[in-house]
């Protein structure tokens, strides 16, 4: 890509809005074709708006053409926002990735429940390979487990919060995962999405189509250490009970790059949600 590409001030902020508004790349690009931009310019131009590779916006958009356009989750604004009857609050907002810092996401009593309900089922934790099967990986050292869906009315009733705060129907959402961190347990910097370029892509897509969003809930406070670190932008999101950090990537944005920073004293409980774009029909 040309790194010295001219762009109109008011082109940028329209891609900019648009992408924020929740619209897909192959609809920014669509709508760019229908003004009488050329397509392979325009690849360029959001590319680099957009601060990807090229050869990942062409892959991304290779495939959707051949998948049906999914969902795309609600950014929380603040100050404060109320879910039936529970009310959070919007502490920290980035929009180049969308980063949102959500204080009051869970109660201390949630929080001592689900970590609860964990314990006994607490197994090393694992990662998606790219065949969409679940693997041990090197980078994550810490013990975990999955809850189905609405497996305990608890389960149910944050996975409906979560709905509500982000405008994606609780079918969207993948189990939620349960994280346990003791001293010097980290998971290395990684993305959440998957990369259309790498094999297997289709596979672990048909279950659900492509991640879109996460959101990191802390179930205590560590005494030092396993914030989340985006290092793309030096930010580093404190680890406090019952607080969470939202963030979205859609079309594999190269800044949601993202780290559990090592816990240094204490421990660290979290759990985590992972939004598809379509239905999930994983298990």
């Amino acid at each position: 890509m040309n790194r010295h590409t001219s762009i109109r001030p008011e082109l940028r902020e329209w891609i900019l809005a648009t992408t924020r508004a929740g619209h897909g790349i192959p609809e920014v690009l669509r709508l760019m074709k229908a003004s009488g931009y050329d397509p392979r310019q325009s690849r360029t131009l959001v590319a680099e708006v957009l601060k990807l590779p090229l050869s990942t916006l062409n892959a991304t958009t290779s495939s959707s053409s051949r998948q049906p356009q999914g969902l795309r989750s609600r950014h929380p604004e603040g100050p404060e926002i109320t879910i039936d009857g529970h009310r959070l609050n919007v502490t920290l907002s980035v929009d180049a990735p969308t980063v949102r810092v959500l204080d009051g996401m869970l109660s201390a009593e949630e929080c001592a429940d689900l970590t609860e309900l964990a314990r006994p089922r607490l197994q090393r934790a694992l990662t998606v390979d790219s065949q969409g099967k679940h693997q041990i990986d090197q980078r994550r050292t810490s013990e975990g487990t999955f809850f189905a869906l609405n497996e305990f009315p608890l389960i149910g009733r944050i996975e409906q919060r979560l709905a509500g705060l982000l405008d994606m129907p609780v079918s969207h959402g993948e189990g939620l995962q349960i994280l346990h961190y003791l001293p010097g347990q980290e998971y290395e910097p990684h993305f959440d999405w998957f990369d259309p370029t790498q094999p297997g892509f289709e596979a672990i897509t048909a279950i659900g189509g492509q991640r879109i969003a996460s959101v990191v809930m802390y179930l205590n406070t560590p005494a030092k250490g396993g914030g989340t670190a985006f290092p793309e932008i030096g930010l580093t999101v404190t680890a406090r009970q019952g607080s969470a950090v939202y963030f979205a990537y859609e079309g594999g944005d190269q800044r949601s790059l993202h780290a559990g920073l090592p816990v240094r004293a204490g421990e660290k409980w979290i759990a985590t949600k992972w939004l598809r774009e379509r239905p999930y029909k994983g298990t």
